[in-house]
């Protein structure tokens, strides 16, 4: 069997990062400065990189650690401001990135295919459904294509350096 714990995470106050332990656990990733030789998780707890809460024993994965983004204190999940983003404005492609801000520490930046783009309608969308002022993105940058990988997946890295490039335009 598999033993969970999860990790409390500053700024998530619902669940944590989920931490898993168990026989059939890897055993560690390759080590690059040894060929050959494992460099074993720390304790035997593989760290999934997972945002989750555990209700009634069964897990809710809330989404990946790398997709949130801590503004003023508080963890916001990227993904579930795009998938509001997606409900205003389907057919289009939609990225929320963090960027980094001298005074919460992170905005965020909203990239999207959408051409006409409205924050006034994102921002009454966002009250409508309830969604905190924090967590609406502080700039809307549009572009013909957000990047993607081979697989056809967004490609996250690239599309932030988008938006750090196209950031001087605000």
């Amino acid at each position: 069997g598999i033993t969970a714990r999860l990790e409390p995470v500053e700024g998530i106050h619902e669940g944590g990062r989920l931490m898993v332990k168990g026989p059939n656990v890897m055993l560690g990733y390759l080590n690059a400065d040894s060929p050959g030789t494992l460099a074993p998780p720390e304790g035997g707890w593989h760290d999934t990189g997972d945002i989750v809460a555990i209700e009634d024993g069964f897990v809710s994965i809330r989404g990946r650690a790398r997709r949130f983004a801590k503004l003023g204190g508080e963890m916001v999940s990227l993904a579930a401001v795009e998938s509001m983003i997606s409900g205003l404005w389907p057919g289009f492609n939609h990225v929320v990135v963090a960027l980094p801000d001298l005074r919460k520490g992170e905005q965020l930046v909203l990239v999207t295919e959408k051409p006409d783009a409205d924050k006034k309608a994102l921002q009454d969308e966002a009250k409508l459904q309830g969604f905190p002022e924090l967590w609406m993105p502080k700039a809307l940058l549009v572009t013909r294509a957000i990047p993607v990988l081979g697989n056809g997946k967004i490609d996250y890295g690239a599309t932030r350096e988008l938006a750090i490039t196209m950031r001087p335009l605000l």
